[in-house]
């Protein structure tokens, strides 16, 4: 499993993948999707846009990754898990054909998840893509709409050590005669999606560019925002229940993708939009984004772990009113560690920790590397006793945030 080991787990091509499912009759093409992928924002995009599409009625499947607590997180239609049985089930029916093919854990799910929804009948899946694009296993499908939120630094190893690069294996999402919408437009990776959208005959719209937003404010639990087209305002205070600031983008990506739908014959009302953004925790049980996991002293866990992630993380931290800030952190060891602390602030208290997984780097080996950037703090070999000394050592107007990797979220949750 990637989750544990890491890339030595990645199989580099879709022939498992297009195997299992031609053995299930093609599930993929029984059903509507929306493929996306990004290096970050594309777990929030895709909850979002879900939660809107299912406001607009549409049965929705949502197929992600990684799990925070449940492996069902990963499918789910109208926000419910996929049962237990029905994942039993058919692990059991199809163990033959998972040994005869041998498969990645992720390619069998991939296959479960589109056998799923194709067997629920829904009328849309959300198809996150797990790592990069091109060869990802869920790249076999032919969605009605492509969506890539950003480009930024992670899994340079299997990606390319360039942005360009990066953006190539994206890009490989992109289908012939397929719209595509990129959220964020820059400089470095713009020219390779434009290369490739002309090269498939795509249309292809910058969402960054063609939306903008206003009056960004906070108003008790929830984030507000309106938004313009050219000089018109689109949609007027917009609520949002995912409140980190990052997700500003992601709501320009899932209103320009709302956009194009609507053109290609969905239905998707400006009510569905406001609903959906309002809900997205409740409707698609999302978790692990700028969440608030207790007050005095306020804890808040993100799932933010590459460079471009931790930088959002901290420009909340930033807006965020504290007296003194506690920071519990883990890593794993196939990460950019070094670039990732260099960017954190030296006046923190530090509690470094180590998820419980093979991957994990060590909390002692955190805390050395730490210690070159003037990071100060103590090292404990579980996240859970990490939270809790800092809650011991914390006063009620502190801040507690808990991050560094999705597994260490994870955890806490």
């Amino acid at each position: 499993m990637f989750t544990r080991i890491g890339a030595a787990a990645i199989k580099k091509d879709l022939d498992n993948t297009i195997l299992l499912c031609e053995h299930l009759g093609n599930p993929q093409e029984k059903f509507k999707t929306i493929h996306i992928a990004g290096t970050n924002g594309k777990g929030s995009t895709s909850h979002m846009l879900a939660a809107v599409l299912q406001k607009a009625g549409y049965k929705t499947g949502l197929y992600t990754s990684p799990h925070l607590k449940d492996f069902r997180e990963r499918i789910r239609i109208n926000g419910e898990m996929m049962p237990e049985v029905a994942v039993v089930d058919f692990t059991a029916r199809e163990k033959e054909k998972i040994e005869e093919i041998s498969p990645s854990f992720f390619e069998v799910t991939v296959a479960m998840a589109f056998d799923y929804f194709a067997a629920e009948q829904v009328d849309i899946a959300i198809i996150e893509v797990g790592l990069g694009g091109r060869l990802d296993s869920t790249n076999i499908i032919t969605p009605v709409l492509s969506v890539i939120t950003n480009i930024s630094f992670d899994h340079m190893s299997l990606l390319g050590n360039t942005l360009p690069e990066i953006a190539g294996e994206k890009a490989g999402i992109i289908k012939p005669g397929i719209p595509v919408v990129i959220g964020e437009k820059q400089d470095e990776s713009a020219p390779v999606f434009i290369s490739k959208a002309k090269e498939t005959s795509s249309e292809l719209v910058f969402a960054s560019t063609e939306l903008r937003l206003d009056d960004v404010r906070n108003e008790g639990a929830q984030l507000v925002t309106s938004v313009y087209k050219n000089n018109a305002r689109i949609f007027k205070d917009l609520k949002l229940d995912l409140t980190g600031r990052y997700q500003l983008k992601n709501v320009l990506t899932v209103i320009q993708a709302v956009n194009v739908l609507n053109r290609k014959g969905f239905t998707v009302p400006d009510q569905a939009v406001y609903d959906g953004l309002a809900h997205t925790v409740e409707v698609t049980g999302l978790q692990g984004r700028w969440q608030t996991i207790s007050r005095n002293p306020l804890v808040i866990c993100d799932t933010g772990h590459n460079i471009a992630g931790i930088q959002e993380v901290l420009q909340n931290i930033q807006a965020t009113p504290y007296r003194k800030l506690h920071i519990v952190i883990g890593m794993l060891k196939d990460k950019d560690v070094s670039s990732v602390l260099q960017l954190l602030p030296a006046s923190a208290t530090y509690y470094f920790c180590e998820p419980l997984l093979e991957r994990a780097l060590p909390a002692t080996e955190l805390a050395q590397q730490a210690e070159k950037f003037n990071l100060k703090g103590k090292v404990f070999h579980t996240v859970v006793l990490a939270l809790d000394v800092a809650r011991n050592a914390a006063d009620p107007n502190d801040l507690i945030f808990v991050g560094g990797s999705t597994f260490v979220v994870a955890e806490v949750l």
